[in-house]
Protein backbone atom coordinates (compact mmCIF):
# COMPACT_ATOMS: atom_id res chain seq x y z
CA UNK A 1 0.00 0.00 0.00
CA UNK A 2 1.18 3.39 -0.48
CA UNK A 3 1.94 5.69 2.19
CA UNK A 4 2.34 8.72 3.24
CA UNK A 5 5.59 10.43 3.37
CA UNK A 6 7.00 10.99 7.29
CA UNK A 7 8.28 14.80 7.27
CA UNK A 8 8.10 15.06 11.08
CA UNK A 9 11.74 15.67 12.23
CA UNK A 10 11.24 14.17 16.18
CA UNK A 11 10.10 10.82 14.62
CA UNK A 12 12.83 11.05 11.62
CA UNK A 13 15.38 12.01 14.55
CA UNK A 14 15.14 8.35 16.70
CA UNK A 15 16.30 4.92 15.98
CA UNK A 16 14.92 2.51 14.44
CA UNK A 17 13.51 -1.29 16.22
CA UNK A 18 14.79 -4.14 14.89
CA UNK A 19 12.64 -5.81 12.29
CA UNK A 20 11.40 -9.36 12.33
CA UNK A 21 9.36 -11.67 9.80
CA UNK A 22 5.56 -10.11 10.53
CA UNK A 23 7.51 -7.00 9.16
CA UNK A 24 7.28 -8.61 5.55
CA UNK A 25 4.24 -5.96 5.10
CA UNK A 26 6.49 -2.74 5.79
CA UNK A 27 8.84 -3.92 2.83
CA UNK A 28 6.09 -4.47 0.41
CA UNK A 29 4.94 -0.62 1.41
CA UNK A 30 8.00 0.53 1.06
CA UNK A 31 7.53 -0.87 -2.77
CA UNK A 32 5.04 0.54 -3.25
CA UNK A 33 5.62 4.09 -2.19
CA UNK A 34 8.52 3.72 -3.73
CA UNK A 35 7.03 3.50 -6.70
CA UNK A 36 4.97 5.90 -6.50
CA UNK A 37 7.54 8.40 -5.87
CA UNK A 38 9.91 6.96 -8.58
CA UNK A 39 10.62 10.61 -10.14
CA UNK A 40 11.85 12.06 -7.30
CA UNK A 41 12.76 8.97 -4.75
CA UNK A 42 15.96 6.64 -5.21
CA UNK A 43 15.71 4.66 -1.66
CA UNK A 44 13.28 4.75 1.52
CA UNK A 45 13.70 3.58 4.80
CA UNK A 46 10.90 2.45 6.82
CA UNK A 47 10.69 5.68 9.23
CA UNK A 48 9.62 7.58 6.06
CA UNK A 49 6.51 5.72 5.74
CA UNK A 50 5.82 6.34 9.82
CA UNK A 51 7.01 2.58 10.80
CA UNK A 52 10.21 2.88 13.32
CA UNK A 53 11.42 -0.44 12.18
CA UNK A 54 14.76 -1.56 10.86
CA UNK A 55 13.77 -1.82 6.91
CA UNK A 56 14.95 0.01 3.81
CA UNK A 57 14.74 -0.31 0.02
CA UNK A 58 17.44 0.58 -2.51
CA UNK A 59 16.57 1.26 -5.99
CA UNK A 60 19.66 -0.73 -7.92
CA UNK A 61 18.94 0.47 -11.51
CA UNK A 62 16.46 -2.61 -13.03
CA UNK A 63 15.05 -3.18 -9.78
CA UNK A 64 14.64 -2.49 -5.88
CA UNK A 65 15.73 -4.25 -3.26
CA UNK A 66 14.14 -4.58 -0.07
CA UNK A 67 16.38 -5.44 2.82
CA UNK A 68 15.64 -6.17 6.32
CA UNK A 69 17.94 -5.61 9.65
CA UNK A 70 20.51 -4.07 6.93
CA UNK A 71 24.35 -3.77 8.49
CA UNK A 72 27.26 -2.24 6.66
CA UNK A 73 30.02 -4.60 7.50
CA UNK A 74 32.63 -3.22 5.24
CA UNK A 75 33.66 0.24 4.02
CA UNK A 76 36.19 2.48 1.77
CA UNK A 77 36.99 5.14 -0.38
CA UNK A 78 35.33 8.29 1.27
CA UNK A 79 33.99 11.74 -0.62
CA UNK A 80 31.90 15.01 0.27
CA UNK A 81 28.78 14.95 -1.79
CA UNK A 82 25.35 16.69 -1.24
CA UNK A 83 22.04 14.92 -0.58
CA UNK A 84 18.43 15.75 -0.71
CA UNK A 85 15.38 13.37 1.10
CA UNK A 86 11.82 13.28 0.60
CA UNK A 87 11.17 13.67 4.10
CA UNK A 88 13.04 16.90 4.47
CA UNK A 89 13.28 20.30 2.01
CA UNK A 90 16.85 21.19 0.42
CA UNK A 91 20.09 19.26 0.34
CA UNK A 92 22.81 18.81 3.17
CA UNK A 93 26.46 17.83 2.91
CA UNK A 94 27.71 14.48 3.86
CA UNK A 95 30.37 11.74 3.69
CA UNK A 96 29.74 8.98 2.14
CA UNK A 97 32.23 5.81 0.85
CA UNK A 98 32.39 4.69 -2.66
CA UNK A 99 32.32 1.18 -1.74
CA UNK A 100 30.45 -0.51 0.80
CA UNK A 101 29.56 -4.14 1.37
CA UNK A 102 25.68 -4.58 3.82
CA UNK A 103 24.37 -7.85 5.27
CA UNK A 104 20.64 -8.16 5.65
CA UNK A 105 17.54 -10.05 5.44
CA UNK A 106 15.26 -10.38 2.28
CA UNK A 107 11.85 -11.02 1.09
CA UNK A 108 12.30 -14.43 1.94
CA UNK A 109 14.35 -13.94 5.17
CA UNK A 110 16.99 -15.20 3.93
CA UNK A 111 20.39 -13.80 4.91
CA UNK A 112 22.22 -12.00 2.13
CA UNK A 113 25.73 -10.26 1.56
CA UNK A 114 26.10 -8.00 -0.95
CA UNK A 115 28.88 -5.74 -1.96
CA UNK A 116 27.71 -1.65 -3.48
CA UNK A 117 29.32 0.77 -5.14
CA UNK A 118 28.96 4.43 -6.70
CA UNK A 119 25.19 5.51 -6.58
CA UNK A 120 23.56 2.38 -5.02
CA UNK A 121 26.32 2.22 -1.84
CA UNK A 122 25.16 6.43 -1.67
CA UNK A 123 21.39 5.57 -1.54
CA UNK A 124 21.59 2.62 0.77
CA UNK A 125 24.23 4.75 3.40
CA UNK A 126 21.30 7.19 3.24
CA UNK A 127 18.58 4.74 4.54
CA UNK A 128 20.95 3.21 6.53
CA UNK A 129 21.31 6.46 8.27
CA UNK A 130 17.41 6.85 8.29
CA UNK A 131 17.17 4.11 10.46
CA UNK A 132 19.92 5.15 13.19
CA UNK A 133 17.91 8.43 13.37
CA UNK A 134 20.20 10.69 11.27
CA UNK A 135 19.17 13.28 9.06
CA UNK A 136 20.97 14.08 5.73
Amino acid sequence: MVKTIMKDIFFLGQKSEPASREDLQVGRDLQDTLAANREVCVGMAANMIGVRKRVIIVNMGMFDVVMFNPVMIRKDTPYETEEGCLSLPGVRKTTRYQNIEVEYYDMNWTKQRQKLSGWQAQICQHELDHLEGILI
